[in-house]
């Protein structure tokens, strides 16, 4: 699968799955379908303000629906952090290619070239079709110029399954209550990297988010225990402390 790498809060470089054609796609018809059922709303409602009202309140409805229809993609990628409401039910959001969050004149690029991309009014364009499939990023025409992409934001391993599968005596005693400082996120990510050593032995991401925990969390390591016993202590610190049933 293709990825993009992403710098994360702690500073430590993780990398996410860049949506494929198949989930923009189911994307695209999610957003197609909430504007053909607001086109059949839209419809119905004209009919009544003509029969009951003055043509000016049909051709109000008429320029509503119009004005959303052209501005729904740019206003929902900047108020829901890079998503459509296609996107969110895809789990695929923007995303700068630096792994940042995009910024108004990244998001007006996408915006101004979907006419390009996607044809009018609602098709899926050959040129977005075709940009996705060959380009590295899997970008149209609007992400290589806006330099973004879309990824999947659905974590390779489902948290709640995965990053505290281990289970902890009942007498077992938290060494770092300063874990509480930490997020959810915090600890997915620390899940994650132990995990990535555990399968390539890559000691420099240990080192450097063992770092970043301890400046984080104003801790002070016992002497004799190492960065990695210390990402697995914070681990199961926070399980032990963030526990429903603690």
């Amino acid at each position: 699968m293709d990825s993009i790498r992403i710098n994360t809060s702690q500073n430590i470089d993780i990398d996410y799955e860049i949506a494929g054609l198949g989930e923009r796609i189911a994307a695209r018809c999610i957003d197609i379908g909430i504007f053909l059922a607001l086109a059949i709303i839209f419809v119905v409602l004209m009919l009544i303000a003509q029969m009951g009202m003055s043509g000016y309140a049909a051709m109000t409805l008429f320029f509503v629906y119009m004005a959303i229809f052209v501005f729904y993609d740019l206003v929902c990628e900047m108020v829901m952090n890079g998503q459509t409401v296609g996107k969110r039910a895809m789990k695929i959001k923007v995303i700068s290619i630096d792994g940042t969050q995009p910024t108004f004149s990244q998001y007006l690029m996408r915006w101004l070239f979907r006419a390009i991309d996607f044809g009018f009014p609602f098709g899926w364009g050959v040129v977005a079709l075709v940009a996705v499939a060959v380009s590295k990023n899997h970008q149209r025409l609007g992400d290589m110029l806006a330099k973004t992409t879309l990824i999947k934001t659905t974590p390779r391993t489902q948290y709640e399954n995965v990053a505290f599968s281990f289970l902890l005596p009942e007498t077992y005693e938290p060494q770092f209550k300063e874990v509480l400082h930490l997020t959810d996120r915090d600890a997915e990510l620390i899940h994650e990297v132990l995990v990535g050593y555990y399968q390539t032995n890559n000691t420099e991401l240990i080192y450097a988010l063992a770092a970043k925990i301890k400046s984080h969390i104003a801790v002070q390591v016992p002497a004799g225990m190492n960065e990695l016993q210390f990402l697995e202590a914070v681990l199961k610190d926070y399980k032990h402390l963030t526990s429903i049933d603690h």
